[in-house]
């Protein structure tokens, strides 16, 4: 069980950047703390990856994102396949022009890539997520690229190809809840994740679940259009708990009210 989130917005739109990775990242805390990372573009530039081997209460502080940046991923882990030790296992994952995050578990992986020739994207990466991006970095029909995946999954993507748009996905097993206001597009995995942001952005959001079946092109926040695939919905496995690391949660829950309380404090100086 992982934990994933992210957002696509306007270069106009008046979000903070930061305090929406931060409350993103905080309320997903709990879902994983082997690894932490994140990644953004500003504009058509260049995909900026930074993660780490820690909970994300050791990042949170430390998240910057350019007041410019129009789309971000977050994401913690809580690691099943390929070990954290490994940066490249990580995510966000970069396999080709493609980065990005997954929760859930894809078990034809190593299947998939000997079937298509597709070598791994770093030397002893194992990390099955890849799978996704793999195929999405070289299939033209990337519907059809997901229902040829065996597993549970809530994913999205940046493509260097696709300069303005995030991919978000849902296939089975996994939830994801996205939230819309004017000039901006959120999700994440649980709807806690968006409540959180309207709480600490003071924004409204219309709130819904995605789908099973279900990708979407999001584009300077607004959803461009949706499509429908179908999962092998054969896979099962054991139910898990959302919770996976609850002092995490608690410890980011802390660290995100001090750091909105100080942030409030300094902006009627910064005014002045």
């Amino acid at each position: 069980m992982c934990g994933i989130a992210g957002y696509s917005l306007h270069p106009g739109s008046g979000i903070d950047r930061t305090l929406a990775a931060q409350s993103l990242l905080a309320a997903i805390a709990e879902r994983g703390s082997d690894a932490v990372g994140y990644a953004y573009r500003r504009g058509d530039g260049p995909i900026v990856v930074h993660k780490q081997r820690t909970g994300a209460s050791q990042l949170l502080e430390a998240v910057s994102i350019p007041r410019d940046a129009t789309q971000g991923l977050f994401h913690v882990r809580d690691y099943t396949k390929g070990h954290p030790s490994l940066a490249a296992n990580n995510h966000p994952i970069r396999h080709g022009a493609v980065v990005g995050i997954h929760n859930g578990v894809i078990r034809n992986d190593e299947e998939l890539l000997a079937g298509h020739g597709i070598e791994r994207a770093e030397p002893g990466m194992t990390v099955d997520s890849e799978a996704i991006f793999a195929l999405v970095d070289e299939t033209p029909h990337v519907p059809a690229a997901l229902e040829k995946l065996y597993g549970s999954m809530a994913t999205a993507w940046l493509d260097e190809r696709t300069p303005h748009a995030v991919s978000i996905a849902r296939g089975i097993g996994r939830p994801l809840w996205l939230g819309e206001t004017d000039g901006a597009v959120l999700f994440g995995s649980t709807v806690d994740a968006l409540e959180l942001v309207e709480r600490y952005l003071g924004v409204s959001l219309a709130k819904r679940e995605v789908a099973e079946g279900t990708l979407m092109t999001i584009e300077d926040g607004r959803i461009l259009g949706a499509t429908s695939f179908e999962p092998d919905r054969t896979f099962s496995e054991e139910p898990l708990p959302a919770v996976r690391a609850p002092e995490e949660g608690r410890s980011c829950l802390e660290r995100l009210a001090a750091l909105a309380s100080r942030r409030a404090a300094f902006a009627p100086a910064r005014a002045r």
